[in-house]
């Protein structure tokens, strides 16, 4: 499934927000036209994601629709 499929899938869906790690993404799609949010991680290794787990739902919560928010996952 392409980006935008997956996007139009997850807006179907009824999706609010789609977390991913596809810092290429907001390069590729028209995300201020999306019915959903975008959260980005920085990284995508558990051990790291796991820590940061109250700022990234922080950020989904606040995320509004059509945007895009890039959280930076440290490599502790």
């Amino acid at each position: 499934m392409s980006n935008g499929e997956l996007l139009k899938a997850a807006e179907e869906a009824g999706f609010e927000a789609l977390v991913t790690t596809d810092k290429n993404l907001p390069h590729q799609q028209n995300l201020g036209k999306r019915k959903l949010a975008v959260v980005i991680l920085s990284k995508n290794r558990w051990s790291l994601v796991r820590l940061m787990m109250e700022q990234i739902a922080n950020a989904v919560n606040a995320a509004k629709p059509g945007t895009c928010t890039v959280i930076d996952i440290p490599s502790r």
